[in-house]
């Protein structure tokens, strides 16, 4: 019997090593209702994010593309408004997302492990705070609804790429 117990304690203690730490969360949907879904995981492949196109009008966040690695994801939203662009540093990350909605998606801010703070459209509706789950995670990709505007978005953490040739 002191076998059979010291044989399970044995199994039990290889089977708890040989799971690997979860590092992946999500955070979202923030948004209205509407809008066709679309999501960015495959580019993720690309490399980590290195810059952010918002198209911005009056009221909404329009429109939206990100760039992993060297490669720009599809552009998805509507085609109305001021189109903005930031690069981020090489080796910079994003580590928080925060922003506003109502029915549709009306201010981003994203915020880098470097201290920036990157800002898009208008300051009214109900606030959200997304950050990763884990530690030492950041942002990998986006996805959500859209139409002629943002009417939501999800926001993908996991670890920064070992390795990206392109970056």
């Amino acid at each position: 019997m002191l076998t059979v117990a010291l044989l399970a304690l044995l199994c039990a203690s290889a089977s708890a090593n040989a799971i690997q730490a979860r590092s992946s969360s999500y955070s979202g949907e923030y948004g209205g209702g509407g809008g066709k879904r679309f999501s960015h995981s495959g580019n993720q492949l690309d490399g980590p994010i290195t810059a952010l196109r918002v198209r911005v009008n009056y009221y909404f966040i329009v429109g939206l593309q990100v760039r992993y690695g060297t490669k720009w994801s599809d552009y998805v939203g509507g085609r109305s408004g001021d189109l903005e662009e930031i690069f981020l540093h090489p080796g910079e990350s994003v580590i928080q997302v925060s922003g506003k909605y109502k029915w549709y998606l009306k201010k981003l801010v994203f915020v880098t492990d470097k201290g920036r703070y990157l800002a898009f459209g208008k300051d009214s509706g109900t606030s959200f705070n997304a950050v990763p789950l884990h530690p030492n995670t950041v942002l990998r990709f986006i996805s959500g609804r859209s139409g002629s505007v943002i009417d939501a978005i999800g926001l993908h953490w996991d670890v920064y790429p070992s390795s990206c040739s392109s970056c």
